[in-house]
């Protein structure tokens, strides 16, 4: 069985999304910039109605659009949305920093995977901005500090989701964290995507098909 996870904007599409067959939930504000840290009551309703459902939540957790390079206020924000995503009973945070020259800022990280306090982890598409020849390294960074899952496109969102860089990507891992196609998955493609890759979990907006309808 396929782990499908929709990508939601707030609490307005969880339902459907959760009656058409998603098992876990990304829970954002602000898709338009590619998802932002939603509100403390969005995500305690989200979290009760979700859990009564069977399914999880996961929370992501950036205070804006932009880039992934952070300031130290930047970086205490998203700490307490953390703490705050836990108090709310989330399952776990979606979230990722860089430093200016494009690698994991591993402080930030080291200070994000403590606040989570054994909630799962998931590095998201700031994944993708890595340089091309630091990425294993950085796959092995996540593993060394039990990261649960990389949300990746295996290149820029505004190319085509790259499955020969995924191949890779899944092979550096060496089952040690999850590999997690997304961005053009849908529910059109996800089974040839899933299969093409051998992996059991897959990521969208559309993962289920167009949630807005």
């Amino acid at each position: 069985m396929i782990i499908k996870e929709a990508a939601v904007e707030n609490f307005t599409n969880v339902p459907k999304a959760l009656a058409k067959g998603v098992q876990r939930i990304e829970l954002n504000d602000n898709l338009a910039v590619g998802g932002t840290t939603p509100s403390k009551g969005v995500i305690a309703e989200t979290t009760r109605y979700v859990h009564e459902k069977g399914a999880s939540v996961m929370v992501m957790i950036r205070p804006r659009g932009g880039n992934f390079i952070y300031n130290d206020t930047e970086i205490k924000i998203m700490e307490a949305d953390i703490f705050e995503a836990q108090a709310q009973g989330a399952d776990g945070i979606v979230v990722g920093a860089l430093t200016p020259d494009g690698l994991v800022d591993e402080d930030a990280m080291r200070e994000f995977i403590g606040a989570a306090g054994g909630m799962e982890v998931v590095f998201h598409m700031a994944f993708d901005a890595i340089p091309a020849d630091k990425q294993a390294g950085a796959i092995n960074w996540l593993i060394e500090h039990h990261v649960d899952r990389i949300l990746t496109h295996g290149a820029p969102l505004s190319e085509p989701l790259n499955v020969e860089r995924l191949k890779e990507f899944i092979t550096a891992a060496d089952g040690k964290i999850t590999i997690l196609p997304g961005g053009g998955v849908t529910d059109e493609n996800v089974t040839h995507i899933t299969n093409e890759l051998g992996v059991s979990e897959a990521h969208g907006t559309k993962i289920v098909g167009d949630l807005t309808k």
